[in-house]
């Protein structure tokens, strides 16, 4: 018969590897750890596991937390982007055009400082070589097309 004392230091050993192993498996099924077998724990629901994930993340430095929620994580289909600027800001206008391209919309209007501007030059153009380097050259469109965007204007 195994006596607490000793179940508590061996239970203990590895406290660590166990933690760092929960906290990476995910949820665990059914709302229970496995861990405590049998010994009434019932409070790792979805509720308990997403707040406490949400303490573990917060807790790691140097790491920013980026909170979206469904419909921004799909995301949204740009077929142009008009740029401006002026000395303190560029204003990237991601717009769809429709099919009959008698009409378009703004979806987003992203406004950035100009340092922040080169930098996500630099990161698409490191990005796009990339592409290249594994899919081939990228075709801007068909030759003798005109250039999407070239009469548009906006309206209220």
């Amino acid at each position: 018969m195994r006596r607490r004392k000793d179940f508590n230091a061996e239970f203990a050993e590895g406290a660590e590897k166990r933690e760092a192993a929960f906290w990476q498996s995910g949820p665990p099924e059914g709302g229970r750890c496995g861990e405590c077998a049998g010994l009434g724990c019932d409070t790792l629901g979805e509720e308990f596991w997403e707040k406490n994930m949400d303490e573990k993340q917060a807790a790691q430095p140097g790491q920013v937390q980026i909170k979206a929620d469904e419909k921004e994580l799909q995301g949204l289909y740009s077929n142009l982007v008009m740029i401006q600027h002026h000395a303190e800001e560029f204003t990237l206008n991601f717009v769809y055009i429709f099919p009959n391209g008698a009409q378009g919309k703004l979806l987003s209007s992203v406004i950035v400082s100009p340092g922040h501007a080169k930098r996500i030059w630099r990161a698409l153009g490191e990005n796009i070589a990339r592409f290249e380097a594994a899919y081939g050259p990228i075709k801007e469109g068909p030759e003798g097309a005109p250039m999407p965007g070239a009469n548009i204007g906006f309206v209220q």
